[in-house]
Parts: structure tokens; sequence; C-alpha cells
């Protein structure tokens, strides 16, 4: 349907939808009305045998009578309570029945008079006022090809940029710098379209913007339509879903309606994975619904019908579930990655955050960014808000770093729980677990720093936790970086086991992220010298093989995962083997003071110093730069 025809069949309906809703308040206020009289007219009448009624007749209490089809009312000569006549029902069977009726009230009634039963003819009057609705329900369902007032679900309701609302431009973006540059060329698609018209360019119609949660693909759609100054429609894909098949389809031809009614625009549907979903065979009931949607979604982006002026946005953090036939060119022309930002982009996303928020002047964002790393921007956002409500509550008129600090602890670890009472050899063994993590990490080479030790427990669980800080972003590792990190995560446990003689459980989900990291190692990153440089695609956290795979394969795997896993258990043991000085020191200052920063645990380590310093795996032919996905690379805590 095209803009013209969908605007002239608006104001074709407009002037006749005054007269609908006068039909429709006009029928309802005759049934109110009608069953207003009727009610009142009920409760000032009793109700009479014909008995009681010829007795009443007999013996001159009857003033009038009117005879009805049905039954026969009376008016008596005595009053009501409250002054007004009192009246009397009569069923007409009774009355019917006794040829004397009418000598007897020539005889004892003033006046009778014969008229039609007006129970009757308000039944008739009630009939014809339910048919009137039933009939402007069906003009009304059927009006406009049956999507009217009445079938109100089957259009969205995008939201939409108001004059009230602020305009986002690319400058309330910060830390997506690549982003930004490939949606400069769109904003300017739709600014001066004729300017790339002019060369036989094409005008894209979707832009796909891939990314993990968090990372601003909203926040970047909104500011290409303020950059552009267009119109800007904003739906979530579940906004498309309903349990009726067939409304979700309505409602992307409603949208599509609307939105060349305002070409050229912006439509971002966020969450497209909702609707956007591969396409199965024979499905049925909630998969219909969604095939039919996205079917109607593929035609409307470059079907029979060309929607020109209108670019469409698209936002996923899935995007390997989408349908090829919606991400392939002349649908979704344009797929732009927003990753989490790097310490620059950081640093920038955190003075956007902290404009209205009054900051130390002795604070460096640039530290506090860089004790961030990969946070995206809503975690930043969140980092600046609990920092605000940290200062507050203690009663300070500025932000510090202190502040920063302890809300990014919050947010990777809960609150504190000083108040949680802990068995003193419990407590040991959680300062032995914590100063092994230190331990190991600080002495082998390549590591990031630890910068803070603590054996206070948190709100998720935590017995303790040893922070690391980075001091850059790491995007390549290598296997003598991987293999360091895995001794450094079963530090813990191996300190508990050579201190104390015996390991606890508090070492779960050490072992947990440890396994994680060595099975990528062998089945992503080709690290394993017995299956060789094959990526055979493990889902890391299930830990199942792929179709067709043998269980000698699986099991190969699963040995080589074990084998690196002692390969860093053993290397953890000869740290503290040789460090065992500085193991008690740690402990016993743990449980003295509860939390150390990196210049006490220094200091200890400087009393005492590594006799023997471990070898590196520098030299070793299998050493390989991996690409590290951002769940491994930066891992802020251990726990215990």
């Amino acid at each position: 349907m095209s803009a013209h025809h969908s605007q002239s069949s608006d104001n074709a309906s407009g002037p006749r939808r005054p007269l609908y809703w006068g039909l429709a308040i006009a029928s309802v206020l005759i049934l109110f009305t009608l069953a207003a009289v009727m009610s009142h007219r009920a409760s000032m009448t009793e109700t009479w045998t014909y008995g009681q009624f010829r007795r009443a007749l007999v013996d001159g209490k009857v003033k009038s009578v009117e005879l009805g089809t049905r039954s026969l009312d009376a008016e008596l000569r005595t009053l009501r309570p409250d002054g007004q006549p009192r009246r009397v029902r009569v069923s007409w069977s009774g009355a019917q029945a006794d040829p004397n009726l009418t000598e007897l009230l020539d005889q004892h009634a003033d006046d009778y008079a014969f008229q039609r039963d007006l129970s009757a003819l308000a039944s008739g009057i009630a009939t014809l006022g339910l048919i009137l609705l039933l009939l402007l329900g069906l003009v009304l369902m059927t009006r406009g090809g049956g999507l009217g007032p009445a079938m109100a679900f089957t259009r969205g309701k995008p939201r939409t940029r108001n004059s009230s609302t602020r305009r986002v431009t690319f400058d309330d973006v910060a830390g997506l710098r690549e982003a930004i540059e490939e949606l400069q060329e769109v904003v300017g698609f739709l600014k001066t379209p004729e300017r790339y018209a002019a060369l036989g360019g094409r005008i894209p119609k979707g832009v796909l913007l891939v990314g993990p949660p968090g990372t601003g693909k909203t926040l970047l759609a909104r500011a290409v339509s303020g950059e552009a100054g267009v119109p800007f429609f904003a739906l979530s894909g579940s906004d498309f879903m309903e349990m009726y098949v067939g409304v979700g389809a309505a409602r992307v031809r409603n949208l599509f309606a609307k939105a060349e009614a305002k070409a050229p625009c912006l439509i971002f549907i966020d969450e497209i994975d909702a609707i956007g979903k591969v396409r199965s065979s024979g499905a049925s009931g909630a998969q219909d619904e969604r095939d039919q949607t996205l079917n109607q979604l593929l035609v409307a982006m470059d079907g029979f019908d060309v929607n020109s002026g209108i670019i469409v946005m698209a936002a996923t953090n899935r995007p390997e579930t989408l349908d090829p036939a919606l991400i392939r060119p002349g649908r979704f022309d344009r797929h732009i990655r927003v990753d989490p930002p790097d310490l620059v982009g950081r640093e920038q996303i955190l003075k956007v955050h902290s404009r209205e928020v009054p900051l130390c002047d002795q604070l460096d964002l640039r530290q506090v960014a860089a004790m961030t790393s990969g946070f995206a921007g809503a975690e930043l956002a969140n980092l600046v808000n609990e920092a605000a409500l940290l200062a507050a509550r203690k009663g300070k008129d500025r932000v510090e770093r202190v502040d920063f600090e302890q809300g990014f602890e919050r947010i990777l670890a809960g609150p504190e729980t000083r108040g949680r009472i802990m068995r003193p050899d419990e407590r040991r063994r959680i300062a032995v677990h914590e100063a092994g993590h230190a331990l190991v990490s600080a002495s082998l080479p390549g590591t990031d720093p630890v910068h803070k030790v603590t054996i206070i427990g948190r709100g998720n669980g935590m017995g303790g936790f040893t922070m690391y800080r980075p001091e850059e972003d790491r995007f390549l590792h290598t296997t003598e970086w991987l293999m360091n990190c895995l001794a450094g995560l079963l530090g813990g446990t191996a300190a508990e086991e050579l201190a104390l003689g015996s390991i606890s459980d508090g070492a779960t989900s050490d072992l947990q992220r440890a396994t994680q990291i060595a099975r990528r190692m062998v089945t992503d990153f080709g690290m394993s010298p017995n299956l060789g440089r094959v990526c055979y695609g493990i889902d890391p956290s299930s830990g199942q093989g792929g179709p067709g795979w043998s269980e000698r394969t699986i099991r190969e795997i699963d040995l080589e995962v074990r084998r690196i896993l002692d390969e860093a258990l053993v290397l953890a043991h000869s740290v503290l083997r040789r460090r065992a000085g500085a193991l008690v020191a740690l402990t016993e200052l743990l449980l003295e003071r509860e939390t150390i920063d990196a210049t006490e645990l220094h200091a200890v380590l400087d009393l005492h110093p590594d006799p023997t310093p471990p070898p590196t795996l520098a030299s070793n032919p299998r050493s390989s730069h991996p690409p590290q996905p951002r769940s491994l690379a930066h891992e802020a805590m251990e726990p215990n």
C-alpha cells in the first residue's frame, strides 16, 4: 500500500468516525435509561395474586386499573409511607379466568382502561438497542479490511521521538569510534539521498548492529535519527509476537504503512532475534506465528513493494540464530560490530556518564577506566551510579576514587558481609586459599598484577577474593599467559593442600573457570600437541562434541584438558613450595588485617624472595597467539 493510498483511506474514514461513536453512545444511553425506568417501576410496584386483588376491589380499596396483555396494574386508595401512590401488579392469567371482572370494575373502581403492556414495549426497545450495537460492532470490525479499532491489538505501538524528548546525537555516544564512522554514511543517506543517487548509489535498506548486551546499540540508533533529524520508530522484537497467528504480520504491515507516510525515517527493532530466528518446517503455534511475522518483514524490506526512504536498523547479540534470508544483501546490507570499548573508549564513556556527578579534583578517570577492563557502556554507567550512591551514603559532597573502587567490587562480588560469623579454622583456610592465589599470580611472569586480596565475605557467597588490575587491554594471549592464568586459578586449592593437608569445596568456581579455559585451549585455540591445530568448536559451557564425532575424539579432548590442568597444578605447587615462607606470612597478614593491597603484598614478597624463578614458556614451539574472548580475557576476581 502506498503512502498516498494510506493517507486517503484515513481521511475517508475520519468523518465517519464521529457518526459511529454517536450511534454507539445513543444505543448505550437508550438501554441504560430503559433499564433504569423499568428498575424504578419494578421497585415501586407490589406483586399480588388475583385473589388479593379481587378482595381489595370488592372492599373498595382499588382506585384505578390498567388492563394489559400480560398483567393488570392497579392503583390503591391508600398511599405508601413516602407519600407516593401504592401500586400493585396482578398476573393476567388469574384475571382472564374471571368472567365477572368487568362487572366488578364497573361497580367498585373509579376508572379502568385497556392498554398495551409496557414490559413488552420495553423488551422490544431493548432488543432493538442490542441489534443496533451488534450492527455497529460489525461495521467497526469490517471497516479498514478487518483491522479497525475493534481489532486494535493487531496494530503495533512503536515508540516515537517527540518534541519534548531530548535529541540524542553522536556527541552523546562515546567509545564507539568505528561504529560511528560506519553510521555516518547512513546519516548522509537519510539527509541527502540525492547525493548518493547521482552516482548510482543505492540507499541501504537495513543496518544490523551486532554486539554483546550493554554496548550501546540502542543509543547508536537514536543518535543516527537525531543526527539525520528524521522520524524515529522504535520497537522490540517481542512487540510483534502474540498468541494469535497473523497478528505479528499485521503489525509489520501497519508499521511500514506508518513509516511510508513519514519517509524518510528510521525504524529500529531491538532484539530482532525474537522474530528473526531461522525458520523451521512443519512448525505450529508460536513458531508458526514467528515465521509468518518474519516472512512479512522480509517482504516489507525487499519484496514487491519498494520502501524508499525507510532504513531499518536492528540490534542483536545472537547473530548466529538469524535466518539467512534476513541478513543477506538487499535486506540488512550493513553489519556493524559494536564491541566493548577499549581503554580510551571507557574513559570517554565515564566522562559522559559523570557529567552530572560532582567528582573530586584529584580523581583520574583514566585510572578508573584501567581497572574496568572488559566493561561495556551500560556497566560503566552502573559503576558511576554505584560510586555516587556510595559517596552519598557516606555524606560526601564529591565522588572520590575509593568510591569507584568500592563500587567496582560491589558490582562484581556483591556487598560485603562483615557480620558473618565464621569458625577460626574456616577463616584460616580462606586466608590460605586467597594467599595462594595472590602468591602464584605474583610469582609468574606476564600475569595481571594483583591489586587487592581480602578474606571479607561478599553477598554472592564469596568467602574472599583476589582482585587483579590489568595495566592494559589484552587482545591476544599466548600459551604461556594462559598456563600462568590456570596456575593462578589453581593456586588457592594447591595452597590448601600444601599448608593444611586437605582441600575444600571453596574452589568450585576456580575449577569451573580453569576447566573452561583449558577446554578452549584444546578445542578452539589449537594448543594441544596431540590433537594439533584443529578447531573442534565444542561449546565450552557444556563440553559437548559436535555431530558425527567419535567417542575416541571426545575422550582425547578430555585427556588433553586434564593434562593441561595437571601441568598448571604442578606449576602452582612448585611456586608455593619454593615460597612457603611468603605463603605463611601472607596468611598471617590476611588474618590480622583481613584486606591487603598491592603495596603490602609486594612488601611481604620482597621479604621472602623467590630463590629460583620459574622457567619461562616463551621458547616453547607450541606457543601461539589465539584470539581471546571477553569471557576469558578479563577475570577481575578469583573468589574463594
